[in-house]
């Protein structure tokens, strides 16, 4: 089964471009669907079991990292469902969740080329007006990684920001410390990765504040928010085959489709080829097949 849409009698959700959220006083139902998104827009088809892929990779890494987050656990009926809730639906793709004041800022680790890095970098030697040295080459391993952060969007586009205008926006001390926990949390992952074939070239954090401490929220180094590529065959020079959705990006890009108007229907075989390169990740990062 492929899901679009959670529902839950009686409450409406916030829904985002993957998720549906339910709230639950202090706590939140967050429900992973198998929705894929791209170029700002919301595909007419999903990939089946997506949702699920991201719930139990987002967990493996709680699991892996010593850092305070939002999990409380795997079994919706943790929240409070309400009678007549369909919990077979919900099952596999949820995670109850401490609520917390969201920190509006998306926090990007870049440890190597690409994407919109990749096309500043080309114009002006930059990367989020951090400096470079030159010569560099799209996918080329960066030197050391480097933190760059984004205005958070729930729908539409992110869009790069500088250090200091985070500053501006949330505080230098708080600014600094998220700095230092996304680079701390990228390195783990990333060496954690490299172990078992997978570069993750880039990666984005969400973090929130209870009672003034910092947590790591919503979903963490899976497919849907990071550049997965297969170390055995990176080269720099160009794009890298992935085991994300840079497939269906690539797709999209090579239909016609002019961006501005609804998307079109994804192929089956393009359906299928991207649910099992999710699910590579996931055999590859953790040893076991999903």
């Amino acid at each position: 089964m492929t899901l679009l849409s959670s529902r839950i009698p009686g409450i409406e959700p916030r829904r985002g471009k993957v998720r549906d959220v339910y709230e639950f006083g202090d706590r939140l139902l967050f429900v992973a669907t198998d929705r894929i998104s791209a170029f700002d827009w919301i595909l007419p088809a999903g990939i089946p079991r997506k949702g699920e892929l991201l719930t139990r990779m987002s967990r493996f890494w709680f699991d892996q990292l010593d850092v305070p987050n939002h999990f409380i656990s795997a079994d919706p009926r943790d929240a409070g469902l309400p009678d007549g809730t369909d919990i077979a639906a919900l099952e596999g793709r949820s995670m109850v969740v401490r609520r917390s004041e969201v920190i509006p800022i998306e926090c990007v680790a870049r440890g190597w080329l690409s994407g919109s890095g990749w096309k500043e970098y080309q114009q002006h030697g930059t990367v989020c007006g951090i400096s470079l040295p030159p010569g560099l080459l799209e996918s080329d391993q960066l030197p050391e990684p480097i933190f760059t952060p984004a205005t958070k969007a729930e729908t539409g586009h992110d869009e790069n920001i500088s250090f200091s205008q985070m500053a501006d926006q949330i505080g230098s001390h708080l600014a600094e410390r998220l700095r230092e926990l996304t680079l701390q949390i990228y390195s783990h992952g990333r060496d954690y990765a490299a172990q078992r074939g997978i570069i993750i070239a880039d990666t984005k954090f969400e973090f929130g504040l209870i009672d003034d401490q910092i947590i790591l929220i919503d979903e963490v180094m899976t497919p849907d928010s990071s550049r997965f590529w297969p170390a055995d065959l990176w080269e720099p020079g160009h794009g890298q085959p992935s085991f994300d959705k840079q497939f269906v990006r690539d797709w999209l890009e090579q239909s016609g489709w002019d961006k501005n108007s609804p998307p079109p229907e994804l192929p089956a075989d393009i359906i299928q080829r991207t649910a099992e390169r999710y699910c590579e990740a996931w055999d590859r990062l953790t040893g076991t097949p999903f």
